[in-house]
């Protein structure tokens, strides 16, 4: 496991984290909204050193060790997942992203497409201006609250956020789910919040992705409801689409439109599934990303 950081436009610093095996496939890993690099890590590194596989996950802008990148779009991650491959001499990968990091998986997939050989989308959001989608319907109440704070600028969403993220920082020792205490989450969401290896990662990734304040919550936030910067029937290279029938978070409408408007995707509904993943599910994903 490694963490380094680097320069790119601007003199923005983004860290980055590495593990598994240095010579098995690289795969770069796009954390949810909010999130960090440290989300999706698997509790048992020896299952992540035994897969084969070269996991690269990074904050992005504004998140983590991160420097901010104010009014950031969807696609301007390219540049980021771009420089860091660079960095690390990796002239091709897989790239996988999960709830607000599946947009960001899209659009590296859409635009490195000499350079990506496969895209994994999980739970993620359409296009906030998909003229053919109801975007909040369906969707938990929380959720649509901090929408509309977002539609009324970042001077609104910034304050609400920080009162979030404040609240769920005093909790964290205590109660590292504390962030989905609102949410009407399905039951298969919830077994999930109860794992102990879920709630340990849980708890370093919310004192680490507030580290710098809540400017990366708030830039993704706006990012995911203005346009992204691209259009997904841009893909051509394959993309592995999943996400969950009973999902409040990113209701499972969100999954079919971008299947219906991805072309040649492959589709997986998980009509048990919720928002969430055990780590052993998303390490299976991954692998299988992999091999295919």
């Amino acid at each position: 496991m490694s963490v380094g950081a680097l320069a790119t436009v601007g003199g923005r610093a983004l860290a980055y984290e590495q593990t598994g095996d240095p010579a098995g496939l690289p795969i770069f890993v796009l954390h949810g909204t909010p999130g960090c690099r440290l989300s999706g890590r698997h509790p048992d590194p020896s299952r992540v050193a035994a897969s084969g596989l070269r996991l690269i996950s990074y904050d992005r802008p504004g998140y983590g060790r991160s420097g901010r990148h104010p009014g950031r779009r969807v696609v301007d991650c390219v540049s980021d997942v771009a420089a860091i491959a660079d960095e690390l001499e990796i002239a091709r990968f897989a790239v996988s992203g999960g709830s607000g990091g599946g947009p960001h998986a899209l659009a590296v997939g859409a635009r490195l497409s000499g350079r990506v050989t496969r895209v994994g989308c999980d739970v993620a959001a359409a296009p906030y201006d998909a003229a053919d989608l109801d975007w909040a319907a369906g969707m938990d109440q929380s959720n649509v609250r901090e929408l509309g704070w977002a539609l009324a600028g970042e001077a609104t969403l910034a304050s609400e956020l920080q009162r979030e993220a404040e609240e769920a920082l005093d909790a964290v020792d205590d109660d590292p789910t504390a962030m989905a205490s609102d949410f009407e989450l399905s039951s298969s969401d919830r077994a999930i919040l109860d794992d102990p290896g879920v709630r340990e990662t849980l708890r370093a990734s919310t004192r680490e992705m507030f580290a710098q304040g809540i400017w990366g919550w708030v830039d993704d936030s706006l990012a995911l409801i203005t346009p992204w910067g691209f259009d997904v029937e841009e893909l051509r290279v394959p993309v592995e689409i999943r996400y969950g029938a009973s999902d409040v978070l990113v209701p499972a409408a969100h999954g079919d439109w971008l299947a219906t408007h991805i072309a040649h995707a492959e589709v997986t509904i998980d009509e048990h599934g919720g928002h969430l993943s055990t780590p052993d599910q998303r390490l299976d994903r991954l692998l299988a990303l992999a091999a295919a």
